[in-house]
Formats: structure tokens, C-alpha cells, sequence
């Protein structure tokens, strides 16, 4: 079975910041984001770690963008990555996705990616 293109890719960890609801990393409040991985942004919300500033990175991301990733806490991800789909991924393209590609020097997914012909 062909990996998600996402697992090749992780271009969208590696150019915006990821920011949410301090809640989503709050035990207490049934957040399941590892609070350990954030940092305050402002009184409402926090971030991921590693996308405040340039150059971004989320510091759950692991391997190389563009060649093979994967998030480390993708069970536990905050909702911004959770409402974040891939380009053709649901049957049209997105724009966030396809520019952060475009960022990395990736081309744009396209629905080809999401049937690829078997060899």
C-alpha cells in the first residue's frame, strides 16, 4: 500500500505556526496536545514548538521534508493539524497546502497522487 503523501512530504510542519487553544494542551481539561511540546503565545493560546519564528520547524516533525516524515504525536496532534488537509486529499486542491510545497520546492499534489497506478 502507497504511503499518505504526506509522509513524503511535511512541508506544511515545516512553514506555518501552529497555533491553538491552551486548552488542547491541558491535561486537566482533557487536551491530549503534550503541553511539553508548546509554548505561550498569547493570555488564549499556545504553540507548537519550533513555529513561533523563522526558520519554522515543528519540533514534532521527524525526518526530511520532502523526502520521508512523520509527526510524532499524530494521535495527540492540536487541531490545527487535525483540520488541515492535503491538496486533492478530499477531492480539491488547498491553497495552504500547495504553497508550503511551493515553499520547499515541492510541485503541488495532484489527484494522480491519491490513485496512483499500480506497477
Amino acid at each position: 500500500m502507497p504511503l499518505h503523501p504526506c509522509q513524503a512530504c511535511g512541508a506544511c510542519c515545516a512553514s506555518y505556526r501552529v497555533a491553538f487553544h491552551w486548552s488542547e494542551a491541558d491535561p486537566d481539561t482533557g487536551g491530549a496536545t503534550p503541553a511539553g511540546l508548546t509554548e505561550p503565545l498569547d493570555p488564549h493560546r499556545v504553540v507548537m514548538r519550533g513555529t513561533r519564528a523563522e526558520p519554522v520547524r515543528c519540533v514534532a516533525l521527524r525526518g526530511a521534508v520532502g523526502v520521508a516524515t512523520h509527526c510524532t504525536i499524530y494521535p495527540q496532534r492540536p487541531s490545527p493539524c487535525r483540520e488541515l488537509a492535503a491538496s486533492w486529499e478530499q477531492g480539491e486542491p488547498v491553497a495552504q497546502c500547495d504553497r508550503a510545497r511551493r515553499r520547499h520546492g515541492l510541485a503541488p499534489l495532484t489527484p494522480a497522487d491519491w490513485n496512483p497506478v499500480p506497477a
